[in-house]
């Protein structure tokens, strides 16, 4: 089969049963609530403009495992070039959906995976990597969307996983039979989780000894038995429940807080179980990867921020105000240079033993500092020229109001022969892109925190190279 349709893969999604709670209700029906459709809608995009001309070299690729043109989030790189296609489609659909499309996450920990568990075989003769390839032929074979399980809720952080007081902080094993493991914990902002037909799970942190039950890397379905969705609020959230004033109409995102409350896993669905100086390998390599994908990605929702500034411009008749362009150039460098670096990052990467190709990690990460500072700048800059009508905007029921809607509408007109209602909800998609929090608190923690960031670069960098430049040029023997 290899790649499904955007009807497909809705309907895929209606034929599973996940366990899902929003503001304390039960969901029976996840594909069609409003609130979490828009999600779906967002994921869907990934399928949609694999269909589409314009997109569809960037999102259609060969796998060299099945042999069939699949969508590129099922492919882990093989190339240079692969990893130069993840960047520029990410960028695509960041602008396309203006929001998370959350798929990537799972590319990544299928990149991930594809490396780590062929370097456990190595050392201990285990049989990882054949499930992980059986399990990414699946993948393929039927076009599904994976959501990556990797932050735990940690408890007390001064703790290890093992010294918790209470030790379902990190997911772990509470089982271990002849056909899997049976493991109980929680992972916290699992964005589009319930868009997912698949949870792949990875460890959060480095493990030393006596956390072998911690040191985990598996994949269940969405719906396994035991897995609880429990759905995040977010700033915004509601206007979808009510079908008002929602401001970007097509998609949004969502993030529940994952509960495996003794979810069972095969055998032949385990990654990693117990070799604990694994456990870091796989978190640099999945940071790293998606570290680099929010690189794509972010830079799509600032061309989405651009083209709102410039067309508000229009509709306010302020075009020709040169401070208010400046501010648009400012959007457009911090974009470029969040792009570039992704790019480079694609551009140094390295073919690793497995035959999977990993990024420069000091690039990826230096891209995800750049983008946890720039992206705020760029939202404040997108704000200062629509003005102030982002944070206070009347509802569109008052507008709708028979007794005050023409009022209200005459008074929020803008330039000449523009429709009042067409910068009424461009003023809804500034605010939408602003304060949506969901997503715009991940562009500071998304794929770790800050701090992560800084720590990846300086242990990733030649250290001695920079030292040796310097007493060379010094005159420094030694």
């Amino acid at each position: 089969m290899g790649l499904k349709t955007k009807e497909e893969y809705i309907e895929s999604l209606r034929g599973m049963n996940p366990t899902a709670y929003m503001f304390g209700q039960k969901i029976t029906n996840v594909v069609d609530n409003p609130r979490l459709r828009a999600g779906i809608e967002a994921t869907a995009a990934t399928y949609e403009v694999a269909e589409m001309d314009e997109y569809k070299d960037l999102a259609v690729t060969q796998s060299p495992l099945i042999d069939e043109p699949v969508n590129r989030f099922t492919l882990p790189p093989s190339s240079i070039e692969d990893l130069v296609a993840r960047v520029k489609l990410n960028r695509k659909l960041g602008a396309y959906v203006g929001t998370c499309h959350q798929r990537c996450t799972g590319l990544d920990c299928l990149s991930t995976l594809s490396i780590v568990t062929y370097d456990i075989d190595q050392k201990y003769g285990t049989h990882y990597y054949d499930n992980f390839v059986e399990f990414l032929k699946y993948m393929q074979k039927n076009d599904l969307t994976a959501n990556a399980g990797v932050t735990d809720v940690k408890g007390d952080r001064s703790k290890s996983p093992k010294d918790q007081d209470d030790q379902d902080m990190y997911v772990h094993v509470v089982e271990r039979r002849d056909d899997g493991i049976v493991v109980r914990g929680a992972k916290a902002h699992q964005t589009g989780s319930l868009s997912s037909h698949e949870i792949i799970v990875l460890p959060t942190r480095a493990m030393r000894k006596g956390d072998e039950d911690y040191a985990l890397s598996f994949a269940v379905p969405a719906d396994a038995p035991g897995l609880i969705h429990v759905v995040g609020r977010s700033s915004l959230d509601m206007r979808e429940l009510d079908g008002c004033d929602i401001g970007n109409i097509r998609y949004s995102k969502y993030c529940p807080t994952l509960i495996f409350n003794d979810v069972f896993v095969p055998w032949e669905r385990v990654f990693m179980c117990g070799e604990t100086e694994f456990a870091v390998e796989m978190v640099v390599r999945f940071s790293s990867f998606h570290r680099q994908s929010h690189g794509g990605c972010k830079s799509g929702k600032i061309d989405c921020m651009i083209g709102t500034a410039l067309t508000m411009m229009e509709y306010n008749g302020t075009t020709k105000a040169g401070h208010l362009k400046q501010k648009v150039i400012d959007m457009i460098h911090r974009a470029e240079t969040l792009y570039g670096c992704c790019l480079a990052s694609s551009y140094e990467g390295k073919q690793e033993p497995s035959g999977t190709y990993f990024i420069d990690t000091v690039l990826a990460n230096a891209s995800k500092i750049h983008e946890g500072k720039e992206m705020a700048e760029a939202i404040r800059l997108m704000v200062d020229v629509c003005g102030g009508f982002v944070a206070d905007m009347p509802s569109d029921r008052d507008f709708e109001n028979p007794e005050i809607g023409s009022l209200v509408k005459k008074y929020m007109k803008g330039a000449d022969g523009v429709p009042v209602e067409n910068r009424i909800k461009l003023y809804r998609l500034a605010e939408k892109l602003a304060l949506e929090s969901a997503d715009t608190i991940s562009d500071i923690h998304g794929g770790g925190s800050p701090e992560a960031h800084r720590v990846t670069i300086f242990r990733e960098t030649n250290i001695s190279e920079k030292k040796y430049a310097a007493r060379r040029l010094a005159g420094i023997e030694s």
